[in-house]
């Protein structure tokens, strides 16, 4: 069964610099966060970007891979559901890499799932400009991606800032 996935994610201007603080603190290693928000038929909003600490073993990798934490996912659906808020997906960053869904990233996803990655401008053949746009700071590349069920190819999703 396929899963139904959203048409655009939207992020508010203070989510966004949020995001874009974390991963270029992370730097050179992967940052991480989740995204809580609400599910508005094929709108999901991101309302709160809630920073992860990257706690993939061993430490020296993680300049290409990142580990949420599961208590990190607990604590932030508890706390989401107490403000109508649900876990909508995670972000992390490619800080050396384009912004694409790497093999180990799909390998680790369990789908159907919202990625949403940063990486540096360029470089990652994805000429559709509604798709995509930059983090404020860094001007790092953001590219919001659905894996489905099917494990296909990753779907590349619309964002916007919606305010």
């Amino acid at each position: 069964m396929s899963s139904i996935w959203p048409a655009r994610i939207g992020f508010r201007r203070r989510g966004l610099t949020c995001l874009d603080a974390l991963l270029a603190a992370a730097s050179p290693a992967e940052g991480c966060a989740l995204l809580l928000g609400c599910r508005r038929e094929t709108h999901w909003q991101v309302e709160r970007i809630w920073p992860c600490l990257n706690g993939w073993q061993p430490m020296g990798e993680r300049t290409r891979r990142f580990a949420i934490d599961p208590r990190e996912q607990l604590l932030a659906q508890k706390w989401g559901r107490a403000r109508a808020l649900t876990v909508l997906g995670a972000a992390h960053s490619h800080p050396t890499s384009a912004p694409l869904p790497s093999a180990t990233d799909r390998q680790l996803t369990f789908p159907p799932a919202l990625l949403v990655i940063a990486g540096p401008p360029g470089g990652d053949g994805d000429p559709r400009g509604s798709v995509h746009g930059d983090l404020p700071r860094t001007g790092w590349a953001l590219r919001c991606w659905w894996l489905d069920e099917e494990g296909s190819q990753p779907l590349p999703l619309a964002w916007t800032m919606v305010d």
